[in-house]
């Protein structure tokens, strides 16, 4: 199973790309946006809560503790990229993999 998601590598641990859905009816992995992971979250894009909720659906997507993916600049922008620590590149793969239904 090969990811479609461009992820990076950095120096403390691996960057994926994000494009945000805000004020979504409900929160989900809608699918791929480009080489990046769509991510619908019903927060809206106010102060700072679209992006926590697109955090913390990184978080629970992948299985890992919130405070383990932290976003990377982007803050007003749809197209986001987040630092995922504590997971190895070829598991981060696989999940990802696995949300987008990927073959």
């Amino acid at each position: 199973m090969t990811c479609p998601v461009l992820i990076t590598e950095h120096k403390e641990a691996w960057v994926v790309p994000v494009r945000a859905q805000p004020g979504a009816k409900r929160t989900a992995v809608v699918g791929l946006h480009g080489a990046a992971i769509k991510l619908a979250v019903n927060a809206p894009p106010v102060d700072g809560k679209a992006n926590e909720a697109l955090r913390q659906a990184l978080a629970e997507a992948q299985g890992i503790r919130p405070g383990a993916v932290e976003l990377l600049g982007a803050a007003t922008s749809r197209d986001k990229r987040f630092l995922v620590r504590g997971v190895d590149k070829s598991d981060l793969e696989k999940r990802l993999a696995d949300l987008i239904g990927a073959r």
